[in-house]
């Protein structure tokens, strides 16, 4: 494994645990080089999954779409990384137990604001503007609404 610090290719485990519910293995690793400590997640490879678009073009799922999202919408928030980082693997275990080949973005972006609505609301509100593409005030204050009479219930 390649040290993300220095680039040296020399690094030994120094810890290895089960995370993820067993899902993926998580090592602690120490750079031989430089000393600099990181870590790393093993996971199963999956057939690759193609996420079919709104202009029913497909391209192969890219983890990292979500997660940008994710950190924008939680920009300035009260949200670690580390939580960041289980909502995406929460949503990506649900997605890849579906079954399916390919899966409409529809269906991962409700996903991201179902879990991104139970852990940080100002980030949902954000991510669902963007992702509901809200046209003007009176929808974003609509989704304020909605989003107000949950709690209120």
């Amino acid at each position: 494994m390649k040290c993300p610090y220095c680039g040296a290719e020399d690094t030994k485990v120094i810890d290895s645990r089960p995370a993820d519910d067993n899902a993926s293995i998580r090592r602690r690793r120490q750079c031989e080089t430089c000393g600099k400590r990181f870590t790393t997640y093993e996971k199963l490879e999956t057939l690759p999954l193609m996420v079919i678009k709104k202009d029913n073009s497909r391209e192969p799922y890219d983890r990292s779409k979500i997660e940008a999202g994710i950190v924008t919408s939680c920009h300035k928030r009260p949200v670690s990384v580390e939580q960041i980082s289980r909502l995406i693997d929460e949503i990506e275990n649900e997605v890849f137990s579906l079954g399916d080949k390919e899966v409409p973005t529809k269906i991962i972006g409700e996903k991201v604001m179902e879990k991104l609505r139970l852990l940080d609301e100002v980030a949902y509100v954000r991510f669902a503007s963007v992702y509901r593409e809200f046209k003007d005030v009176k929808t974003f204050m609509d989704e304020i609404g909605r989003l107000l009479g949950r709690k209120n219930v």
